[in-house]
């Protein structure tokens, strides 16, 4: 089964419906989601990975010197585990709008609706997936070469390695191991 659901529509964006609305973590939102989710759950995406495979001209890089972020690069037969988020349902509306507005800053990110996996059954949820046609695109970069950018970046929302080590130590605490990130970090730190 394709992981991927066309989007519903308006600009390519996933429309919930009457149900609640998730939303996938992977990154950034694990740690600073922008909203008080109602309702966390462990969660696994297949046929995706975590990657920093998007510069990042905005929040942790400029035009000038481009940072790396994260995001959901496809692979088949790759999983990649987050949270899910779950929106108040009196704000869900709002919620959308804020995470709109921060992750489709450029048209890097596409919104989708995709199944994740739970422990308390499987859920559809919003996850936003990076355009491999876009730009902004930096997919494949060896991990050094990932390190040189990250250690020197800065962007409107702060370091590049501090959000690099933010999502590390978040992903601990949830006991999700991720060994290229942890690699990452270590050789963000030598350069230090």
């Amino acid at each position: 089964m394709d992981a991927i659901t066309p989007p519903g529509p308006g600009a390519g964006r996933a429309v919930p419906g009457g149900g609640a609305v998730w939303v996938f973590a992977y990154g950034s939102l694990i740690w600073n989601p922008g909203f008080e989710p109602a309702e966390r759950r462990l969660a696994t995406l297949r046929d995706f990975h975590r990657s920093f495979s998007m510069r990042s001209i905005h929040h942790r890089g400029t035009q000038e010197r481009p940072g790396l972020v994260l995001a959901l690069d496809f692979e088949e037969g790759a999983a990649c585990a987050g949270l899910a988020l779950r929106a108040p349902d009196e704000t869900r509306e709002a919620v959308l709008e804020v995470i709109r507005e921060r992750e489709l800053v450029s048209s890097a990110y596409v919104e989708r609706t995709v199944r994740l996996e739970t422990e308390e059954g499987p859920l559809d949820s919003i996850a936003f997936v990076m355009s491999r046609d876009h730009p902004q695109y930096a997919g494949g970069l060896p991990l050094e070469r990932q390190a040189e950018i990250i250690a020197r970046a800065e962007g409107g929302r702060g370091p590049n390695d501090e959000y690099l080590f933010n999502t590390v130590e978040a992903l601990r605490r949830l006991d999700i191991r991720d060994a290229d990130l942890e690699r990452l970090a270590e050789l963000v730190r030598a350069q230090g």
